[in-house]
């Protein structure tokens, strides 16, 4: 059996089983809204609760609450996206981190209350993730040792104030800089969200690729620049949104301004910006407000086919530009273009790539197939490997995290699930 919540896991296999011979439990209709506490900033939801529809549940109630989410935020859920270790955009982006206990069945049919949830009449199930004893939670994400039918989520309050600005770069060196720029703001808590993104992924979300170029193979970057200049935008654009009190921003502005000062980037505020969809896309998903923007990816190629290539490296300068080299250079090869941005959250970044092609055509899906599966290879020999993956490839990405570890998931997999009855192949664990 093979458990979905809303099915919408875009680009890593939406709600198609890892293996084949599998029944799927579609849990939509379970979309109850159990409990939103504004006092604590907390709400407990069902596997079917969309983000769009969390949120509006919130201002229906004006209640002064943010949420964090993905970039397919109204349409996709919270329990599925963090269980898959999705990410947001505000101070509560990194989501494995900000949810707190989990009602749980497991293959025997036992119901489980993770953490505090075990505790009769228990007073904060939502306020304290630990409990007593190991802290089993993270045993239930990307893994298939049981069906999560509720989990508790920690919402961001609404700050008195927020400012969202970018710094852009035309080189890559500028742009490298940057990412440790970044990295040590996020360390210092001066920033609590950044991302840095290549122009071509802003413009593929708004134009086809063939108003774009008609040559062959990857498009050159010397048209890309001349993209750039044509739709008057940087090739290398960081954005963060800084929160809290007009005095606390304008404090932390002036140490970004500051810190980014060396790496010679230019310093916009929203106010500068003007009205640029894209930029306004982003200052949306870091100040509570879910759009469907990037959704134009899908537009870029034709056919609607999308597959996401996301290894983790470490947020250094050196990681930065080994990363993009390796990347583009292999998109290149399979004649696909570098759509791609990085999500800095401290001390690791994730390099999201995405690979636009047809599905209509067999050549150029088994040309992405290829290509994905060597940027896989060249990855993983380079030191890097993907933090979550399409269900075609789990199997091969288990296999790059080491034998030691998959035959660990095995073991609490034959513990847990001796039958095989859930979702076998997930993340490569089979009985």
């Amino acid at each position: 059996m093979w458990p979905i919540s809303t099915g919408r896991n875009f680009g890593y296999g939406s709600a198609a089983p890892a293996t084949a011979g599998q029944i799927v439990i579609d849990l939509r209709r379970m979309n109850k809204i159990i409990e939103v506490d504004a006092e604590m900033c907390t709400a407990l939801v069902e596997p079917g609760v969309t983000y769009e529809q969390l949120r509006n549940y919130i201002e229906e109630r004006n209640l002064p609450l943010w949420l964090s989410f993905p970039s397919s935020g109204p349409i996709a859920g919270p329990v599925g996206n963090t269980l898959d270790r999705g990410v947001g955009y505000n101070r509560y982006g990194e989501h494995m981190a900000h949810f707190c206990g989990l009602e749980v069945v497991l293959p025997n049919g036992d119901l489980v209350r993770t953490a505090m949830g075990g505790v009769k009449s228990g007073t904060a199930w939502q306020a304290y993730r630990w409990g007593y004893g190991p802290w089993v939670d993270g045993l239930f994400s990307q893994s298939n040792l049981g069906i999560v039918t509720k989990m508790g989520l920690w919402l961001m309050r609404k700050p008195p104030a927020s400012m969202t600005f970018t710094a852009v770069w035309n080189e890559i060196e500028g742009a490298a800089k940057g990412i440790e720029v970044l990295r040590n703001l996020r360390l210092n808590n001066v920033l609590e969200n950044s991302l840095l993104g290549h122009v071509l992924y802003g413009v593929a979300c708004e134009a086809p690729r063939k108003a774009l170029y008609n040559g062959p193979g990857a498009i050159p970057d010397e048209v890309i620049a001349e993209i750039a200049r044509k739709a008057g935008a940087p090739i290398w654009n960081a954005i963060a949104t800084l929160y809290g009190t007009q005095e606390q921003i304008a404090v932390n502005f002036k140490i970004v301004k500051e810190a980014f000062e060396p790496t010679g980037a230019i310093i916009l505020t929203e106010d500068q910006v003007g009205p640029n969809p894209f930029f306004r896309h982003w200052q949306g998903a870091m100040t509570g407000r879910p759009d469907l923007v990037e959704f134009g990816l899908y537009n870029y190629r034709g056919g609607g086919g999308s597959v996401w290539f996301s290894p983790l490296a470490p947020a250094r300068a050196e990681d930065f530009k080994k990363q993009v080299g390796l990347v583009k250079t292999t998109l290149a090869e399979f004649g696909f273009d570098y759509l791609a941005g990085f999500l800095v959250g401290g001390r690791h970044m994730e390099h999201v790539c995405e690979i636009a092609f047809d599905r209509t055509d067999g050549e150029e899906m088994q040309r992405a197939y290829l290509c994905y599966d060597k940027l896989l290879r060249v990855n993983a020999e380079a030191g890097y490997a993907v933090y979550r993956t399409n269900t075609a490839f789990m199997n091969k990405v288990a296999d790059i995290y080491g034998p030691a570890q998959k035959k660990f998931n095995q073991t609490l997999k034959r513990a847990l699930d001796p039958n095989g009855v859930i979702a076998p192949g997930k993340s490569g664990i089979f009985v």
